[in-house]
């Protein structure tokens, strides 16, 4: 293969991820996710996710299909396992779950309150919104093209989009200057409906592929 196709197969690889990992649409989706968050807090948790989502997506390219198999799990079932758990996460952000005000919160407080804060970044940031089950699939039909090159490729382009979506992250604390905390909660609102509905779209996708494959 030329460095042309090569040049060619790697930036169709890197849109592939682009579109379904949509940085831009999740920027919102992240801002919501870490209301009440300083700045430095709300980088390590983007740091922490898009490192979970790109080992996630690196173990799904070179054993994806052999994990499937081994644990007699379906792409059907992860999807439907995804919808439920960002159906939930929306739920929770459409109805405003207000953090607890504690005026002198002690040291042990305040390291639960840390510890709970990043585990956003594991769920649902890392799983399922960053590396769901759509990333996982496209991951791996890349990755099992054509040998060695094609998976290099694959975890390139990943880890490439991965950099690009940190700073899309961290540009976006710059809108919560801008809007405010009043409309901070607006956008909170909003993603979390946005993120109901793309539970419920993961749930109806997951729910027909198993019933199409039990026919």
């Amino acid at each position: 293969m030329s460095f042309d196709a090569h040049l060619q197969h790697a930036i169709s690889v890197f849109m592939g991820f682009f579109a379904i990992m949509n940085p831009i649409a999740n920027t919102p989706v992240f801002l919501g996710l870490t209301t009440g968050d300083d700045p430095q807090v709300r980088r390590k948790i983007a740091v922490k996710a898009l490192i979970l989502s790109f080992i996630i997506i690196l173990v799904f390219s070179v054993s994806g299909k052999l994990i499937f198999s081994l644990f007699g799990i379906t792409l059907s079932a992860f999807r439907i396992m995804g919808g439920l758990l960002v159906g939930l996460v929306g739920y929770q952000m459409l109805h405003g779950g207000e953090q607890s005000s504690i005026q002198h919160p002690s040291e042990e407080d305040k390291q639960k309150r840390l510890e709970a804060e990043m585990e956003v970044a594991i769920t649902p940031l890392a799983m399922p919104i960053l590396a769901g089950p759509g990333t996982i699939a496209t991951a791996m039909s890349f990755a099992a093209g054509g040998g060695v090159t094609d998976l290099i490729v694959t975890v390139a382009a990943f880890f490439v989009l991965c950099i690009i979506t940190y700073a899309f992250f961290i540009s976006g604390q710059r809108l919560v200057g801008y809007i405010g905390d009043s409309g901070i909660k607006v956008v909170t609102r909003l993603m979390g409906l946005i993120l109901a509905v793309i539970g419920v779209q993961m749930l109806i996708e997951g729910i027909s592929g198993a019933f199409l494959a039990g026919h």
